[in-house]
């Protein structure tokens, strides 16, 4: 069994769910993102004018979970992320412009080497309209300001990142056909995918809906 797993993905594919669901089935330690985020509804506002504080915000807050898990993983059967502490620099990428970026590079790579690296990372993916849905369906008030466009964005940016992920050995699952978020057998059966120590190298999981006969 993988001692730490990340689950990776846009907003709404259901990262928070499976890592939950990790830790009340399989007692996993967990890890979840930021999301006390004091400039977020700024950027949803506002994109270009608070994007570096927000980025900024993140990316230390994220890089002090990593170094307490450093700890914690010594001490634990299992750990499951929200998040995988590299995945920052897509959203830096997206947001920020070419001046930012400089300065966010150097706190990155300074930061990155205290990092823990995973023992597999998860990538789910879900079409642009699946996720609008499933983040409309949580009725976050800021989360209302997100556009389709971004989403969009948001989805072509993750493909490129995981696209030239090399760092560990990643499962991509489609989660276009299922909502393991309400499903439970489809969560159970995602899960012991993800658990069950097969995934070498780059490997594909598409799961589909059994139809009611």
């Amino acid at each position: 069994m993988h001692s730490y797993i990340a689950i990776e993905g846009p907003i709404g594919v259901g990262k928070t769910t499976l890592v939950q669901s990790f830790r009340a089935k399989m007692s996993a330690h967990v890890i979840f993102d930021v999301f006390d985020n004091p400039f977020l509804a700024d950027f949803y506002r506002d994109r270009p004018n608070a994007a570096f504080r927000t980025q900024m915000y993140f990316l230390i807050s994220r890089f002090q979970q990593q170094v307490a898990l450093d700890t914690q993983l010594r001490g634990s059967l299992m750990a499951a992320c929200d998040y995988l502490f590299a995945k920052d620099k897509i959203y830096a990428y997206l947001n920020l412009d070419d001046q930012e970026i400089v300065i966010y590079d150097k706190y990155f790579a300074a930061m990155s080497r205290y990092v823990p690296t995973p023992d597999l990372v998860v990538y789910l993916k879900a079409p642009s309209e699946v996720l609008l849905e499933r983040v409309r369906r949580r009725n976050v008030n800021f989360e209302a300001k997100i556009s389709e466009a971004y989403v969009d964005e948001l989805i072509k940016a993750y493909d490129h990142f995981f696209y030239h992920y090399k760092d560990t050995p990643l499962l991509i699952v489609d989660t276009s056909e299922i909502d393991f978020v309400e499903n439970p057998d489809e969560l159970r059966a995602l899960m012991q995918r993800i658990a069950g120590d097969s995934t070498r190298g780059v490997q594909y999981y598409h799961p589909t809906r059994r139809r009611k006969k």
